[in-house]
Parts: C-alpha cells; sequence; structure tokens
C-alpha cells in the first residue's frame, strides 16, 4: 500500500512500513524501485537527501540511513562533495588480475577479444537453475580468445540467458568491442551490476591447450564466474582458464 505525500506533480507515493520493518528500510525499498525503474540512469546523481526526505515526509536522518542501506547493498555510490550517484556496474571486471603476463606494453595494455564461436542451444539443468528459468531455457553460447601483444593468454565460455540477450544473437560479433559488458548495456539494456569468481585449478584439455599455444595436460586456472543485474538476478555465467605459471594472487589481511 502506498500514501501520498506533497501536492501536484510534486507528490511522492510512499510506502507504508510493513509489519517488522523499519520505516528506513521501506524508504529504501521505495528508492531501490525507482532505480530499478530507470528514474535516475546508472552514473546519474539521485536527488539531494535534503530534497527526497521533504517528498517523502520524513526526517533527514531517515532518509539518510535509507541511502545509507543502499550504499551498503552496492545500488548506490557516495562521491565525496559531489552527491549520492546510482553505481555505474561493472565496466569489465578484468580477469586479468589474477595472472601476470609479460608483454613488450606492460604500462596497462588492453586485452583484445576474438569471438570463437556463437551458438543457440538449450540450458543445461544447472545453467537454467542458475538462471532461474524453465527446463527448457534457451541460452547463448559464446567462445572468446583474449590476446595481449598478440599473444592468446585467456581462453573464456561464456552463457547467456534468452530472450534477454536476443540483441547479441542477432548482431554480428566483429562489430563488438573488446569488452562485452558495455555491449551487454548497449546492446541487451542489461547492467552487470556485480559479480562473483570462484578460482580452481586444473588441467586443459587439447582444445583450450591448442588455442593458448600450450601442451595439452598444461596446468590452468579456471575461473567460474557469476555475474548479476542490478536486480540481483543472475545473467552471465563464465568460465577463464587461464596459465597458471602466470597466476598471481594478492590479498591485503589486516
Amino acid at each position: 500500500m502506498l500514501t501520498m505525500t506533497g501536492t501536484g506533480t510534486g507528490a511522492t507515493a510512499v510506502p507504508l512500513q510493513l509489519p517488522g520493518q523499519s520505516r528506513y528500510g521501506g524508504l529504501a525499498s521505495a528508492l531501490r524501485e525507482r532505480i530499478l525503474a530507470g528514474e535516475w540512469a546508472p552514473g546519474e546523481a539521485i536527488h539531494a537527501e535534503a530534497v527526497l526526505a521533504q517528498s517523502y515526509g520524513v526526517a533527514l536522518g531517515t532518509m539518510r540511513q535509507a541511502i545509507a542501506l543502499l550504499v551498503e547493498d552496492g545500488l548506490l555510490e557516495r562521491r565525496h562533495g559531489r552527491g549520492t550517484f546510482v553505481s555505474a556496474g561493472l565496466s569489465g571486471g578484468s580477469m586479468l588480475r589474477f595472472f601476470r603476463f609479460r608483454t613488450e606494453n606492460d604500462a596497462g595494455e588492453s586485452p583484445r577479444s576474438h569471438i570463437l564461436s556463437r551458438r543457440l542451444r538449450k540450458a543445461e539443468p544447472a545453467e537454467a537453475a542458475a538462471f532461474g528459468g524453465p527446463g527448457g531455457l534457451q541460452v547463448l553460447h559464446l567462445e572468446r580468445l583474449r590476446s595481449l601483444g598478440g599473444a592468446p593468454c585467456l581462453s573464456e565460455t561464456m552463457v547467456l540467458p534468452l530472450p534477454l540477450f536476443g540483441a547479441l544473437a542477432d548482431s554480428d560479433p566483429h562489430e563488438w568491442g573488446d569488452l562485452l559488458y558495455p555491449e551487454f548495456k548497449n546492446r541487451c539494456n542489461v547492467l552487470i551490476h556485480h559479480a562473483e569468481d570462484h578460482l580452481s585449478f586444473g588441467q586443459m584439455s587439447a582444445t583450450q591447450a591448442r588455442r593458448l599455444r600450450l601442451e595439452p595436460g598444461h596446468p590452468c586456472v579456471i575461473v567460474r564466474r557469476q555475474a548479476y543485474d542490478r536486480a540481483g538476478r543472475c545473467v552471465e555465467l563464465r568460465t577463464t582458464r587461464g596459465d597458471a605459471h602466470a597466476f598471481q594472487y594478492t590479498a591485503q589481511v589486516r
């Protein structure tokens, strides 16, 4: 249920507090719905806290608590001296942070991307479950090779649910950029909000090794990613393989 505060075009729908829900929790839910509906675009500043508090008829402190919840969730981000902005999401979430590949230009060279194959197929049971779709869900299956300095370094498989990524299935991969997440956003209106990467070790098959100019059975690092949109839906399953001898990972423990 909603109540209205304000008058005329400035009236704002206010969610009634549900049993067991804090007032600022209800406000956070209302703001989340406005963000997901596209009222504020990714990277755009939302209204000032004082303006929002007045439009909802709540104390400034209550509005700040609601916004703090959305900042904690990663939906909003505060920029000192500038305001609060809708998260622009991940641009790429590069897998290269797990590896150290030597190239002639080590000063921030961006990897090149080449789509090796693209096909439509029926989702496997685990894939359909991850995407929250029916057993007969169709997916777009991509094979991609990434290179640095002309040398292949990462072999990737990506699985994307349909019809959400239908625009990629219908477009020419040669027109895509080296980073796919901007393509997701521009062509399919899918913004990757966050991702989970799970690392393990294994051995490369003959096909995988050939792509990376290595011997079959060569040790590899396997990074399995699940990427999510702003609504919390899983929208990408990715498996990345790279030379285990190039693996590196640095973590700060405090």
